[in-house]
């Protein structure tokens, strides 16, 4: 009979914070439609409330209204010009630092959300590029279904 090995221990490693980074990082970012509204003002696509509901469809007037409220309040966005009927918004320090993020769940979702065969690209790569993902209309092509055939 041959002894079997111990198991090997697990290491615990126990971390104090007075603030879990996560919980103060998904706060304001955590809540639907936060993300889709700094990505579109950090990339330059929309900065305008109306500009901002046609780059997103799907999101509702009163959701913009909130989402953009809690970002301003919680210093990812500033007003940048206002005036009478017009007002546009901009990242401030606090959203400008999301911006890697953003780029690398960009990069995520083009790599790995694919629908039907993924292209090819020269390089015999399948893997969507950031690119061909977030071109013009390409983040909307790419999350329709295709539509139903005859029959």
């Amino acid at each position: 009979m041959v002894p079997s090995s111990p198991r090997p221990k697990r290491l615990r490693i126990t971390l104090t914070f007075s603030a879990y980074p996560i919980q103060a990082s998904l706060g304001a970012l955590g809540r639907k439609w936060a993300l889709h509204v700094l990505m579109h003002i950090a990339l330059g696509r929309a900065q305008r409330f109306n500009e901002l509901l046609r780059a997103t469809p799907g999101m509702s007037k009163r959701i913009l209204a909130l989402r953009l409220r809690d970002l301003e309040r919680n210093g990812f966005l500033v007003r940048a010009e206002q005036r009478p009927g017009y007002l546009r918004w901009q990242l401030a320090e606090k959203g400008a630092d999301v911006v890697p993020v953003l780029l690398t769940l960009l990069h995520f979702g083009a790599k790995w959300r694919q629908e039907g065969p993924p292209p090819i690209d020269e390089a015999g790569s399948s893997a969507r590029t950031f690119q061909v993902a977030y071109a013009p209309g390409g983040a909307r092509r790419t999350s329709r279904t295709p539509p139903k055939g005859p029959g």
